[in-house]
């Protein structure tokens, strides 16, 4: 991948109703070269159009990819990584840290309104299926819309430089940390 290759990452914090997005511009070459914020409500809908958003925001044609940390963002708050790729129109791939069995159990537990679960449930279940990636020694959990498996899988590599953590989510979510720290 050429160094000027940039890409988004995008991750969140929260301690109350309100979790904070950030979102990094990070080139292959680990130059840090823009951000964005924005927010979600914890526990609502709205964290997909929160990340289209943050994209428009910054109306930057250079980005070629946009990472995103995880797919329940603010306590289950869904992205709809299609609907993020067709609005942007950029390859999303959502990168997790941990194995796990899925998140469905973990809706089922976390809300009474069966509406709101089967709401979430159906658009978690829309989603792309996770691919393990081994990176630097280490296991990611990969979903993409709009790359294939092995060129996703190689977007990650190419954007993290040491561990498991694509440079543009770690800067990301030190950004997001720090704006709850203000908060």
């Amino acid at each position: 991948m050429k160094s000027g290759a940039r890409a988004l990452g995008v991750a969140e914090s929260y301690r109350a109703e309100t979790s904070q997005f950030a979102g990094t511009v990070v080139r292959a070459s680990r130059v840090t070269d823009g951000f964005v914020f924005g927010t979600a409500t914890v526990g609502g809908r709205d964290a997909t159009e929160t990340v289209c958003e943050m994209v428009d925001r910054l109306a930057r044609e250079d980005i070629r990819y946009l990472l995103v940390a995880g797919i329940a963002p603010a306590w289950f708050n869904i992205l709809d990584l299609r609907r993020i790729h067709d609005h942007t129109d950029l390859p999303v791939v959502s990168v997790t840290f941990e194995s796990s069995p899925g998140l469905e159990e973990a809706i089922r537990e976390a809300f009474d309104d069966p509406d709101v679960v089967q709401d979430r449930l159906t658009t978690y279940r829309a989603q792309p299926e996770r691919r393990p990636v081994p990176v630097n020694g280490e296991t990611v959990y990969v979903r993409s819309v709009g790359l294939d498996d092995g060129t996703a899988a190689d977007v990650v590599r190419a954007f993290t430089p040491e561990g498991g953590r694509p440079e543009p989510l770690r800067v990301a979510r030190l950004a997001a940390r720090g704006l709850v720290e203000v908060e």
